[in-house]
C-alpha cells in the first residue's frame, strides 16, 4: 500500500539534542522553580522521575497526564494539584530557556515541507511525558509550528509511551489509518524502529541516532536530513 502519512519524532530527531544535557537542564530549571513553593530538591526529583516511569509503564487505563499525577501525589498529596499553575506558569515561560542546550538543523524544516509539498499527512510522534505547552515549546524550538502537525502527542491526549508498541496503534487509530500506510522518522532505534514490527516503513536518522543496544542498523533505511528527503521523494 502506498504511504500516505509520515509520523516524526522531535527530540534527537527534528530538534537535535544531547538526551542527558536537556534533562539535566529541564530538571535543573523546574527544582529551582518549585523549591520557593516548599518543594524539596532531592525529593522532587526522584519523584518526576517516578511519574517518568509511571507514564512509560502505562498500559492505557489513563492517560499519561493521569498516570504521572497520581504518582506525583503519592509523594506530595493530593494537595499537590493545587499546584498545578505553577508548571503551568514554568512550561510557558522558564522552560523556554532550556533550549539553549538544544541545537538547531534547517533542514528539519525543510524535511517537514517536502512531506507537506508532496501530499502527505503529517504527525508528531514524540514521547508523550509533556503537557502540550512544554511540546508546543519544542516544535517551535526546531523551527516549526504545531499547525505543520495534523496531530501530536502529549502526556494530555496519550495513555502509552515508547518503546511500547500500543502507543503507535493509539495515533494510528486517531489519524484513521494503517501501520502499512505509514513512514516512521526517528533517532532512537529501540524507540522509533519498533514500528517495523506494526508493518510501518522507517528511516532511522542517523544525525543524533541513539543505539542503546548496538543494533546492526544497516538493515534500516539510514541517514541525515538529505538522505532522508531523497528517501521521502523517492515514495
Amino acid at each position: 500500500m502506498a504511504i500516505t502519512t509520515v509520523l516524526f519524532d522531535l527530540d534527537g530527531t527534528l530538534l537535535p539534542m544531547d538526551q542527558d544535557e536537556f534533562i539535566k537542564a529541564y530538571f535543573g530549571r523546574l527544582t529551582r522553580k518549585l523549591i520557593p513553593h516548599g518543594y524539596e530538591a532531592e525529593k522532587l526529583v526522584s519523584t518526576i522521575w517516578a511519574g517518568t516511569k509511571a507514564m512509560i509503564s502505562n498500559n492505557g487505563e489513563c492517560t499519561n497526564e493521569e498516570a504521572f499525577w497520581k504518582k506525583f501525589c503519592e509523594a506530595f498529596g493530593e494537595e499537590a494539584k493545587n499546584d498545578l499553575p505553577i508548571f503551568d506558569e514554568f512550561y510557558a515561560t522558564e522552560f523556554s530557556k532550556v533550549r539553549e542546550v538544544c541545537g538547531y538543523n534547517e533542514n528539519a524544516k525543510k524535511a517537514i515541507s517536502c512531506v507537506r509539498e508532496r501530499g502527505f499527512r503529517v504527525a508528531l510522534a514524540t514521547n508523550p511525558l509533556f503537557p502540550a505547552v512544554a511540546t508546543e515549546n519544542r516544535i517551535s524550538w526546531a523551527g516549526l509550528k504545531p499547525a505543520d502537525f495534523e496531530f501530536y502527542t502529549t502526556y494530555e491526549n496519550s495513555s502509552y509511551c515508547k518503546p511500547n508498541p500500543a502507543y503507535y496503534k493509539e495515533i494510528l487509530k486517531k489519524l484513521g489509518v494503517g501501520a502499512e500506510e505509514c513512514l516512521m522518522v526517528g533517532t532512537d532505534v529501540g524507540e522509533d524502529m519498533v514500528t517495523v514490527k506494526l508493518g510501518m516503513k522507517v528511516f532511522l536518522l542517523t544525525d543524533c541516532l541513539i543505539n542503546k543496544e548496538g543494533e546492526d542498523i544497516s538493515k534500516y533505511p539510514n541517514g541525515d536530513f538529505s538522505k532522508l528527503i531523497e528517501f521521502i521523494e523517492s515514495l
